[in-house]
């Protein structure tokens, strides 16, 4: 389990402490307001509907790889790694032909702000002091990935895990919606 350390206080604090933090900062001078805050990604959107059948290609894609397990380095239905996984799927689906590692498909396309994601667009996490992981956003604040503890499975973006390890997003492909 992951513990942060408060340099102010050498004090180690529970996982959950910088979110408390936050929102109690948030509460403290943020004030009540009756719109949501400017910036706050929205996983639900009309976005969302305008790449339907992009999402609808990635969901049948998903489908057919469900369950298959992790495995690091892994390329096929025996086993497959976070960016295998991802390689593979916007190659079918989409035709664009990434680099293997995630640490490369990192660097291609556009960035794209959390609350501007659209059904295709890849999800970046660091998960660790090196490591990173990478999955693909279906929509409705959902990811498809390669899970090293579930395997090709489903995720939602909100999850306090991935909340707290997102890193970026990256757009493919040149959409005019």
């Amino acid at each position: 389990m992951r513990t942060y350390l408060n340099n102010a206080t050498s004090t180690v604090l529970p996982r959950r402490a910088p979110m408390l933090w936050l929102s109690l900062a948030l509460l403290l001078f943020g004030g009540c307001a009756s719109q949501p805050q400017r910036g706050a990604p929205d996983y639900s959107s009309a976005r969302d509907s305008a790449y339907s059948g992009v999402s609808q290609a990635l969901h049948a894609y998903f489908n057919q790889w469900r369950g298959v397990p992790y495995q690091y380095g892994g390329v096929d239905r025996s086993g497959i790694d976070c960016s295998s996984f991802v390689r593979r799927t916007m190659s079918n689906v989409e035709s664009v032909d990434l680099p293997r590692t995630t640490r490369a498909q990192a660097r291609t396309g556009q960035p794209v702000p959390p609350g501007d994601l659209a059904p295709g667009d890849l999800v970046f996490f660091k998960t660790g002091h090196k490591s990173r992981h990478v999955g693909i956003y279906v929509g409705n604040g959902r990811f498809m990935h390669a899970s090293t503890s579930r395997g090709v499975t489903m995720s939602r973006l909100d999850n306090s895990y991935w909340a707290r390890h997102y890193w970026q997003s990256r757009r493919l492909t040149a959409r005019t919606h």
